[in-house]
């Protein structure tokens, strides 16, 4: 099982990582796991952890794993909007056809209001757009 471990392993939260450098050089064959930096995907930042400084090839696999991390997050998020069109379709069509009016009355301002704010921030930023040539 050793033989197939990474050099690095990464332990995802939720702005970024904790990066670990894996050793199973030792008497108990034992999986070591020394941690050398924490990685933040918002802004780019690579921090060392104490006293431990990441090699130059470490440092480039954790660049590699940012770059790849970040677009993966990306299309997740363009995914999640995708997936929200389609919820509003499934909506529009439990309100035409299933909902009771207690159920509509629950709703109907919150998603007015929502729907608005939403309308009104993609209006603005297409005429942005617009404005600029593209």
């Amino acid at each position: 099982m050793t033989a197939d471990l990474p050099d690095l392993y990464f332990r995802i939260r939720e702005n970024g990582a904790v990066v670990f450098r894996l050793n199973t050089e030792n008497r108990q064959r034992r999986i070591e796991m020394i941690e050398i930096a924490t990685v933040n995907v918002k802004n780019g930042n690579i921090k060392p952890h104490g006293e431990t400084t990441p090699s130059p090839a470490e440092l480039a696999a954790i660049r590699a794993w940012l770059a790849a991390r970040q677009a993966q997050l990306a299309a997740r998020e363009v995914d999640d909007i995708l997936r929200t069109v389609d919820h509003l379709n499934l909506t529009t069509q439990w309100v035409q056809s299933r909902a009771e009016d207690d159920q509509l009355d629950t709703v109907t301002d919150a998603l007015l209001l929502a729907m608005h704010d939403l309308r009104t921030v993609l209006v603005r930023r297409k005429a942005e757009r617009l404005g600029q040539g593209g």
